[in-house]
């Protein structure tokens, strides 16, 4: 076949040795499959900014910080060299959240290297060596749907763990490899602690698998493992062998108003104090 421009360059330094064809073109980048010595192996060409349906919402971007103060301003204006920097924190997204959910235990291609717009990764393949499907792909039985659905709960919860979240998951980016499931297309990956929108990304990931998994077994529709989950987080009680139920205990009690007023009462005093002590050292 014709090697792409962009794989051109990881041939003559040898990081490749072999186009073999293209796997996939999504929204995002297209994908090929590539020999590496003795390894099959998958290089994810990422499309430029025009060319891509998926867009850099905002709501991806918040959280993701550059060191380089001018890079900052540069991509606030959105100058040229501003959005080549974006480009660049956007496709090193996927590449940091790769090494750190691996780190984590979390199911995901092994990544190798990240250059000039290429991420060369980890071939995912089936119980027979040929491409893992995708999960869409595979018609389930119920039992076969529950088991999934667990085992995919367990690794959003260890994403979260790691501090991570997908941000899209569904049953279009997780492949069913030979050992089980696996997670990839991480670019628009947020973290957990920095995003403002993180809890609603975390349970619109949930709610995903909810979805899909609900089609083979109904049972799985009437839960809310999203906000469960984002609860347990949010408590510090989240943990790789946490038990979920799906179920969450509202509180009904009545708010004690009176007490609420006189904490605030009690912190407009104390700040009040605070100044008027400020206020006196200054004069003296």
């Amino acid at each position: 076949m014709k090697i792409p421009k962009r794989l051109a360059p990881l041939l003559d330094e040898g990081l490749i040795d072999e186009v073999i064809g293209q796997l996939m073109s999504g929204k995002e980048a297209t994908v090929y499959v590539v020999r590496s010595g003795d390894s099959m192996r998958c290089a994810k060409v990422y499309k430029d900014a025009k060319q891509r349906s998926f867009r850099q919402a905002a709501s991806y971007r918040d959280g993701r910080k550059v060191k380089n103060s001018r890079q900052a301003r540069a991509m606030e204006k959105g100058t040229r060299y501003g959005r080549q920097m974006q480009e660049e924190l956007w496709q090193n997204a996927e590449v940091d959240a790769l090494f750190r959910l691996a780190d984590g235990g979390v199911r995901v291609p092994q990544p190798y290297i990240c250059t000039d717009g290429v991420l060369l990764m980890e071939l995912v393949v089936d119980a027979t060596g040929d491409v893992a499907p995708r999960l869409n792909d595979v018609h389930l039985t119920e039992a076969r749907a529950l088991e999934l659905h667990a085992l995919l709960l367990n690794q959003v919860v260890r994403m979260l763990c790691a501090g991570v979240i997908h941000g899209d998951l569904s049953e279009y980016n997780i492949l069913l490899a030979a050992d089980g499931p696996v997670i990839i297309d991480l670019p628009q990956a947020i973290d957990a602690a920095a995003n403002n929108e993180a809890a609603s990304m975390l349970k619109r990931d949930v709610d995903n698998l909810a979805a899909y998994f609900g089609r083979f077994a109904p049972q799985i529709l009437g839960a809310d493992y999203g906000t469960e989950i984002w609860a347990l987080f949010e408590a510090g009680e989240l943990h790789v062998e946490v038990k979920l139920t799906g179920r969450i205990e509202l509180d009904t009690r009545p708010v004690d108003l009176d007490s609420v007023l006189q904490e605030l009462e009690e912190t407009r005093l104390d700040e009040d104090a605070r100044v008027r002590r400020q206020q006196e050292l200054s004069a003296n």
